[in-house]
């Protein structure tokens, strides 16, 4: 049975603010099936797949899990990282892929934290990203005993303790800036609703950055599964 359908088109459902009951009889199914399809506990045919695709003008390959987009666009397998273990080099575009998924996904982000006039959103984002882009470098500067470490001020024995430390902060002050809590002197987000998100808003608010956000939850969320399959 595909784990991906009943998420989706349950997601897809609630997106749209239709009861279960309007969709089943829209679909022309008993209002108990569609139930059934949306819990997993039923596998529907590909008759309704095409049915209920068609009833939310997305793509049967998005219903399914294989692409993030509902219009139904798929990465090549030539654009995806491979990630089987051979150690082989990825290629230049698949280095160009993973830089822009990211960049793209980072820039929707300030974008929504705009959005919702929040400067604490913005300063914690900026000082979480930065802080772990600079651990990272770290790490790698730290590979070779011969770089010298006077190019950093502080001390190599505590410097990602502590970038771990404030990045605890900034994302303890994100959950509360973006949930409308007031932390000190930070600012909060005033209006939840200014944040409410569906697959379409983010595809017709940032056409430019969306799919590679999308595509990045994806990817993610399929290493999530693999490691824990493991």
């Amino acid at each position: 049975m595909n784990s991906d359908f009943p998420r989706i088109i349950a997601l897809q459902r609630k997106e749209r603010h239709i009861s279960q009951k309007k969709a089943a009889a829209d679909l022309g199914i008993s209002q108990a099936l569609l139930s059934h399809y949306e819990k997993g506990i039923r596998e529907c045919s590909l008759d309704f797949l095409v049915r209920i695709a068609n009833y939310y003008n997305v793509s049967c390959d998005y219903l399914l899990g294989r692409t993030p987009e509902p219009e139904g666009k798929i990465i090549s397998i030539e654009d995806i990282p491979d990630d089987d273990g051979n150690n082989s080099m990825p290629s230049p575009e698949v280095v160009a892929f993973n830089r822009k998924i990211i960049n793209n996904s980072i820039s929707l982000l300030f974008a929504l934290a705009q959005k919702a006039n929040s400067i604490t959103l913005i300063k914690e984002m900026a000082s979480y990203l930065m802080l772990n882009v600079y651990k990272l470098f770290r790490i790698i500067y730290n590979a070779n005993p011969h770089n010298d470490q006077k190019l950093f001020s502080v001390p190599k024995v505590v410097a990602n303790d502590d970038a771990s430390a404030i990045v605890s902060m900034n994302e303890a002050n994100v959950k509360a800036a973006s949930c409308g809590i007031k932390i000190g002197e930070n600012d909060y987000v005033e209006d939840s609703e200014v944040l409410y998100l569906t697959t379409s808003i983010l595809s017709e608010t940032y056409p430019e950055y969306s799919a590679s956000l999308l595509n990045l939850i994806k990817i993610s969320e399929d290493s999530m599964h693999k490691k824990r399959n493991a």
